[in-house]
């Protein structure tokens, strides 16, 4: 099997389940779209559909953490499988086994603590830990 690396959007609640031997199983699916130039934009092509398996403590925290429309990294191994569908029609799906899910921070909204126009650097060195954290034995 190949190792892929998927960053793109759940397109379903992940839906967790468990196996005979009580090993817990998550499924879901995630939209990658291709970024191509048209004209002097980028903009989403199309999306490559991937169904997604996470297994044991992984499958647990996936369904409990992440939801539809979220932006996710999934490390895993790919398999190509064939099925027919309820039309009688022969299909292929890409199958990933994840190894690792994470959500994906790149487009997050985030409020900043910084006051206006502070840097980083500055707030850092303005911060004084709690007086309690002086008998810290490290």
């Amino acid at each position: 099997m190949t190792q892929v690396t998927l960053v793109g959007n759940v397109t379903n609640e992940p839906k967790l389940s468990f196996t005979a031997k009580g090993d817990a199983v998550a499924s879901f699916t995630v939209a990658v779209n291709e970024r191509v130039k048209k004209d002097d934009e980028w903009v989403d092509g199309e999306a490559t559909f991937y169904r997604v398996t996470a297994w044991r403590k992984i499958g647990e925290q996936a369904a409990e953490h992440i939801v539809k429309g979220e932006r996710v990294v999934v490390l895993g191994k790919l398999k190509q499988t064939s099925y027919v569908n309820k039309e009688g029609e022969q299909r292929n799906s890409l199958d990933v086994s994840a190894d690792e899910v994470a959500k994906s921070v790149k487009f997050l909204k985030l409020s900043s603590p910084l006051k206006d126009n502070q840097t980083a650097r500055e707030a850092v060195a303005e911060f004084s830990p709690p007086k309690h954290f002086e008998d810290a034995p490290f």
